[in-house]
């Protein structure tokens, strides 16, 4: 049997689809960071959001820090990848 290798990124993001708000900030801050990944703003805005709207203290301030540094196009699309997530996983 072959061996499945999953990244901590990977484990995060199936964790995430629990709606469990410990790993959607974790994501945030993969994505902010460049831990595993390349930086991308606009994707971790969207896990600060939803991490956010699951009552994570933490990722509300990050959310704010983060839009101060996006276009509110880039924060518009970030919003947008948020619904999306919450379509596939509801």
């Amino acid at each position: 049997m072959a061996r499945m290798d999953f990244s901590s990124r990977d484990m995060i993001e199936y964790a995430a689809q629990g709606g469990q708000p410990d790993a959607l900030l974790e994501l945030g801050l993969i994505y902010s960071t460049g831990r595993d990944v390349a930086v991308d703003l606009i994707e971790a805005h969207k896990w600060f959001n939803l991490a956010a709207m699951r009552g994570n203290e933490a990722a509300k301030q990050y959310r704010l820090d983060l839009a101060r540094e996006l276009t509110k196009a880039d924060v518009a699309q970030a919003q947008k990848r948020a619904r999306e997530w919450l379509k596939k996983v509801h």
